[in-house]
Formats: C-alpha cells, sequence, structure tokens
C-alpha cells in the first residue's frame, strides 16, 4: 500500500496558531517535504519535532517530485509545508499533489492558517463571493493589463503583493479599477500586524509617503464608489470631463472636478482617463 501525503497548513506567523493535527502529523511523518528547511527547523524544533526535512521548492519541484512519489509508493508519508500557511496556495505543492493524485496516492489536507482568508474575514467587506489573483505581474504594464482583465469580476478581489510595489499597485488600481474600498493588511498575527482600511485613492496616497514592510495581503472591494447619479455600469472618467466640458470648462478644471466626484485624487484620475482613452 502506497503512504500518504498531507499537505499541511503552518503559522503565518504566530507559532502558537499551529492546529493539534498539524503537530501530530508532522510528528508522525517519514519526512517532512519544506519550502526552506533551515525556516521549517525553527518551527519543528520549538513543538520538539525530529522528522527528517527535505527541500521542495519552485527550482527543484519537478525533481522533487518524483522522489517523493516514489518515497510514498514506498508505502511511507510525506508531509508538505510551506514556510508559512498552506502549501499550494502562491506556494510549491500542485505539481506534487497532481502528481500524487495520478499514481493513486492518498492525498490529505491538514487545514489551518492561510494569509489571504485571515485578510479577508478581519477586512470588513463582502465575502460571499472573492477572487485570488496571487501576486500581481512585477512590471507596470502587465499589472495594469492584468487589473483590466479583473475589473469586471462582480467580486472582492484579493492579492498578495511585494512591499516595494505597494504603492504602485494602488496608484494602478485606482485607476483602472475606480474608486473603491480597500484593505491592506500587513504582517498578520505577528507583532507589527496592522490592518489599515480606506479607498483607495487614501491608501496610495499613505503608501506613497510611508514605506510597507513585510507580507502585505491587498482586498479590494467589488463595489465602485461613486457620488453622482450616473449609474455605476456607466460611469467613467472620460463621461464626467466630457459633461463638465460640455459645460464650458476647461479640460484642466473639467478633470479636477470629475476627481472630486469620483473620489479620486488628480493624479488617479489623470492616469484612468489615459487608461479609458488607451481602450478606445
Amino acid at each position: 500500500m502506497p503512504g500518504t501525503l498531507f499537505i499541511v497548513a503552518t503559522p503565518i506567523g504566530n507559532l502558537a496558531d499551529i492546529t493539534y493535527r498539524a503537530v501530530k502529523v508532522l510528528s508522525e511523518a517519514d519526512v517532512i517535504a519544506c519550502e526552506d528547511t533551515r525556516h521549517t527547523r525553527k518551527l519543528l524544533q520549538h513543538f520538539g519535532i525530529t522528522t527528517r526535512t527535505i527541500s521542495y521548492h519552485e527550482h527543484n519541484e519537478k525533481e522533487r517530485s518524483d522522489q517523493l512519489i516514489a518515497t510514498l509508493q514506498e508505502g511511507k508519508n510525506v508531509a508538505v509545508v510551506s514556510d508559512a500557511g498552506t502549501p499550494s496556495i502562491s506556494d510549491p505543492g500542485f505539481r506534487l499533489v497532481r502528481s500524487a493524485i495520478d499514481a493513486h496516492i492518498p492525498v490529505v489536507p491538514i487545514p489551518g492558517p492561510s494569509a489571504l482568508i485571515t485578510a479577508l474575514v478581519a477586512a470588513g467587506v463582502a465575502t460571499d463571493e472573492f477572487f485570488f489573483g496571487g501576486f500581481l505581474p512585477a512590471r507596470t504594464n502587465a499589472r495594469q493589463v492584468k487589473l483590466r482583465e479583473l475589473a469586471s469580476i462582480p467580486a472582492t478581489l484579493i492579492f498578495y503583493e511585494a512591499p516595494h510595489r505597494l504603492a504602485a499597485t494602488l496608484q494602478d488600481a485606482v485607476a483602472i479599477l475606480g474608486e473603491r474600498e480597500a484593505v491592506v493588511a500587513r504582517e498578520l498575527t505577528k507583532l507589527h500586524e496592522e490592518i489599515r482600511r480606506g479607498r483607495l485613492s487614501e491608501l496610495a496616497a499613505h503608501y506613497s509617503n510611508e514605506d510597507a514592510r513585510g507580507e502585505i495581503v491587498l482586498i479590494i472591494d467589488r463595489k465602485v464608489l461613486i457620488s453622482s447619479d450616473i449609474e455605476p455600469s456607466s460611469v467613467s472618467i472620460g463621461e464626467v470631463v466630457a459633461k463638465y466640458e460640455a459645460e464650458g470648462i476647461d479640460h484642466r478644471a473639467a478633470l479636477k472636478k470629475a476627481a472630486r466626484e469620483l473620489g479620486l485624487s488628480r493624479a488617479a484620475a489623470y492616469r484612468q482617463l489615459q487608461v479609458e482613452r488607451g481602450r478606445s
């Protein structure tokens, strides 16, 4: 009989968040596949777990998957962990799970912490439908293209983001998605945990002037905020600007008034206008 592949969630910060079941599985497994053995060793030492570890990360995923499948076929149990949270969620794991399924090896999830769910339940935005987009592209053009693809999804949007890209991502989001409520959840469950809520433009302004640090989850509400009687489905910065220009207001002043009406900064309104013109 083959062994069992356990997908084990581990704490995203506070070690007390590990489950009793996770400790038991990690203690009894024949081998633990880790994203970073040095990182995981600290967790194992904290709970007195002496199970052998092996590296399993994006750079050796194919090779290690074959090796671990062979181990499982010998009847040994393998536990997979990432550096933090639930494996396979923006972390290695999918390839091994797929290979185990194809080889008729049992796959058992051990639920526990996940940064995206932890952030979502404290965000204060709708949770009945949400879309997790992982990490947005690092390059500006690619990121803007991705945000345009996601703009019409009628669900709360969730992303992971690197600290040095957060301000730029927020600026692109308000320009492309429109003004929406959003949440930046940083260093969740850790000593310097911060959950900052506000409009996209407010968060963009804040993080343009303050460096973000640590692990970040960005949550964006599905609802576009407006302060006019224009239907949300038809609102665009270009239409509002055109409305004021038709009243005889020059373009610069019309853009400023439109930005105020839609709750955008002038810079964000200008970027959104350029995006809309690029579509036409």
